[in-house]
């Protein structure tokens, strides 16, 4: 599915049953950080929009952060002979291997500074068990470990989720997917998110899921 056939949702109203999810907008996943998401920097304007409405009608904003040890077995530099972006699969680990990023502490796992973070309620850290990858802010890639997003949302009456931030293809995508699984009704955001494309093909594909499950698309201007 490539972008030009993407149908858009038109005229969204928010409710007080909607929260806004901005996934990993990430110093890192910026164009000089060390996992670059290509124009990552791009979009902050426009998820700043976007969290002003959802702000000044009083509705839940949350963010993700990916949140690694140095030691967590998603980077190549923890397997010797290894390269970023060499296939590895494993239990709760792959499809592919890093490059370090996100690590706790550093200026690379802050969130960027033109992100208006203070109106978040929430932020949830992901990736944490060196064992385990993280993409979802829902569910970490073992597919049994819980972030604590789905139980935030539900305890605040939340119904649908409007998802944006980096990347396109993996976080945005695996958080969407596991919105519906957790009985939400999501929106994806298109143009305020990016991709990474790795491999090839991937960000045509994600779309095509997306559209099978069932999840919306929207844009900036699909709302009101």
């Amino acid at each position: 599915m490539d972008f030009d056939e993407i149908k858009y949702v038109i005229d969204i109203t928010i409710s007080k049953t909607d929260a806004l999810i901005i996934v990993d907008m990430q110093n890192d996943f910026m164009p000089n950080g060390t996992l670059p998401v290509r124009e990552g920097n791009q979009i902050i304007p426009g998820i700043n929009q976007i969290i002003k409405i959802f702000y000044e009608k009083g509705e839940s904003i949350v963010l993700t952060q990916d949140w690694h040890p140095k030691t967590h077995k998603s980077f190549a530099s923890n397997h010797p002979g290894k390269n970023p972006g060499d296939k590895y699969q494993i239990e709760a680990i792959g499809p592919i291997l890093w490059p370090n990023h996100c690590i706790q502490g550093t200026n690379g796992a802050e969130f960027h500074n033109s992100l208006e973070i203070s109106y978040a309620r929430a932020i949830i850290r992901k990736g944490m068990n060196p064992e385990i990858d993280s993409f979802s802010g829902f569910l970490e890639y073992d597919k049994k470990t819980k972030t604590g997003l789905s139980g935030l949302l539900k305890s605040l009456n939340i119904k649908r989720v409007f998802i944006c931030g980096l990347a396109l293809d993996y976080c945005c995508y695996f958080t969407a997917m596991d919105g519906v699984d957790f009985g939400f009704k999501v929106y994806f955001i298109v143009d305020l998110t990016r991709g990474i494309d790795i491999p090839e093909g991937n960000i045509s594909q994600t779309l095509s899921n997306m559209k099978v499950k069932g999840i919306k698309f929207a844009n900036l201007n699909s709302f009101v």
